[in-house]
């Protein structure tokens, strides 16, 4: 857990409206899910808000009309950047979800999350593996007892050699039993690949528990992806099948596309309460008397005018918000200077509408060989309230929404990495990818294949023979750490809240972005005085039956002893 981080009680009211200084104006500059959080908890804590998006609200979350897909009345198809995955661990977003109203729930959007039952492993050559997404697994009482249970479900899950399984539960044993000096201190400057040994391991080993966890999760390579962020992760999913305190099921999506599940029903409360939406872009930041004076906003046409306010929330991703440092900024903050050495890489979606329904898994299915690191998932069997016949011509009868993980390694039909191919060779080799691994089981056929829709974000040059994205992820990096800023700093009125701040999930997710938000309004609060309640954050798990190996770790790590299980098995 970040150090100093305010954890939630158990209280579940909502915040009651500032009385300090009511009349305080915050302009958030972005409208992705970290600029919705903190206008809406700003705009629930009395503050005068004002957010500004250059594109559309919701962001990378959002859903993407096909244009002239609609027919005879119908909406346009729904398209999205990628696929939404709400893991039950997640906290800070269903937080959200249940105070946004929506018609004839109880519990508001998050009324809309429905559960994956199961998910799909698939590899050309070999079976599936079909692996249930309910509640499962029992608790493990001892290093001895995670280890076997760990091992176990892993071998059998994964079809795994059971000395593999076992050493790779060992590794997590280790990780889990780190101390917090450790996993900062060391496991943070290591390479996932690194620490699980992935190098002197089987071939199932290296694709399933090495290369298919980082690429498939945080689109990174797992000679670059941070230890610490990936066992983070490790150590949620470890906890999520039993369901200690988390919010829900392991997987689960929404029950329809994301504008209207979600964020439609959103930005229709947050103008109910008094937030105000303007196109615009923010293009530089003015510095007077160690705060930001004015925002330099740029709207539809380009034309630019400046816009002040007493507090300013940036919540803009990583490669815009660098581009705003000023030496000016910097001579204050230095430490943003850092964010140069962040790293972004591309996680884009495609979607495939077809004329069947596709009988691949009822939930996500990940094609762990496929050479661009592809996942699945067929959204039409999870639409309760409006399914796909009632938008475009008619003829849809399911989406095949699809994440495409590695825009850098060649594909087997083109020869190319995605990133130089046209958008149809795209859609091609993808559909074909998907196609050799599906062959004599679920099978996709070309007859069914209605149309399809890449997302908006990525932009053909012909010029130079390449794709530019609108929209990369921010990937962590081994050692990124110490290149990611706090979210306030010697700026008294500016707040940081995109996924790259610091934060206790430490993943480019949704879920960070609604964690950094909630902190950056929570610092806000601090200066302006306002005697509001803070937002709620949450801790992430952590089993208290390791505990007194944490504990001890402590000790051993300074004295520079390993981990008590870092030894060879």
């Amino acid at each position: 857990m970040v150090a100093g981080m305010v954890t939630a009680g158990a209280s579940s009211l909502r915040p009651v409206r500032a009385t300090a200084d009511p009349g305080r104006r915050v302009v958030v500059l972005g409208g992705g899910v970290a600029g919705l959080t903190a206008a809406h908890e700003l705009a629930e804590r009395g503050f005068d808000v004002t957010l500004y998006e250059r594109r559309a609200l919701g962001g990378k979350a959002r859903s993407i009309p096909v244009p002239g897909s609609g027919r005879d009345g119908r909406p346009d198809l729904p398209g999205e950047h990628g696929f939404r995955f709400f893991p039950g661990f997640y906290k800070h977003i269903p937080d959200t979800m249940r105070r946004i109203p929506f018609p004839g729930n109880a519990n508001g959007v998050w009324d809309n999350l429905v559960a994956a039952p199961e998910a799909r492993f698939s590899r050309r050559g070999t079976d599936d593996t079909v692996l249930p997404m309910g509640r499962a697994g029992k608790l493990w009482t001892s290093p001895d007892d995670f280890r076997q249970t760990v091992g176990s479900v892993v071998a059998t899950s994964m079809r795994m050699p059971m000395d593999d399984a076992g050493y790779f539960a060992n590794r997590l044993l280790v990780y889990c039993t780190s101390c917090d000096d450790r996993r900062f201190g060391e496991w943070e400057k290591v390479a996932w690949r690194d620490f699980v040994g992935a190098r002197g391991r089987s071939t199932e080993f290296r694709i399933l528990l090495s290369r298919t966890l980082t690429t498939l999760l945080v689109a990174a390579k797992d000679d670059q992806a941070s230890t610490r962020t990936i066992g983070n992760m490790g150590e949620q999913f470890l906890g999520n099948p039993l369901e200690i305190a988390d919010d829900g099921p392991l997987d689960r999506v929404l029950d329809g596309p994301t504008s209207e599940a979600w964020i439609d029903p959103w930005v229709r409360h947050l103008r109910g309460l008094g937030v105000r939406f303007q196109t615009g872009e923010v293009r530089g930041l003015t510095v007077r008397d160690k705060r930001i004076a004015t925002a330099r906003i740029a709207d539809g046409s380009g034309a630019e005018s400046e816009v002040d306010a007493d507090y300013f929330v940036l919540a803009v991703p990583t490669e815009v918000a660098r581009t705003l440092w000023t030496p000016e900024i910097l001579a204050l903050r230095p430490e943003l200077a850092g964010m140069a050495n962040l790293v972004v890489d591309w996680m884009t979606g495609i979607q495939f509408y077809l004329r069947r329904p596709a009988m691949i898994a009822r939930g996500h299915t990940a094609y762990v060989d496929s050479p661009w690191s592809l996942t699945s998932i067929a959204q039409n069997q999870f639409w309760a309230r409006t399914t796909l016949p009632g938008y475009g011509d008619g003829t849809v009868q399911d989406c095949l929404s699809v994440d495409v993980s590695d825009w850098n390694t060649p594909g087997p039909l083109f020869g190319k990495p995605a990133k130089e191919c046209t958008h149809d060779e795209i859609a091609r080799e993808v559909w074909a990818q998907l196609r050799a691994h599906l062959k004599g089981r679920a099978e996709l056929r070309d007859e069914d294949l209605h149309s399809w829709f890449l997302d908006s974000g990525i932009a053909w040059d012909a010029a130079r023979h390449r794709n530019t994205n609108a929209d990369p992820l921010l990937i962590n990096t081994a050692g990124s750490w110490a290149s990611r800023p706090s979210v306030h700093g010697a700026l008294e009125n500016l707040f940081l809240a995109g996924d790259y701040v610091r934060t206790g999930v430490d993943l480019a997710t949704m879920e960070g972005a609604c964690e950094a938000a909630r902190t950056a309004v929570n610092a806000l609060l601090e200066v302006s005085g306002s005697n509001a309640e803070r937002c709620k954050l949450f801790s992430l798990y952590r089993a208290v039956e390791l505990e007194p190996m944490r504990q001890l770790d402590i000790s051993r790590y300074a004295s520079g002893q390993p981990n008590i299980f870092d030894v060879p098995v």
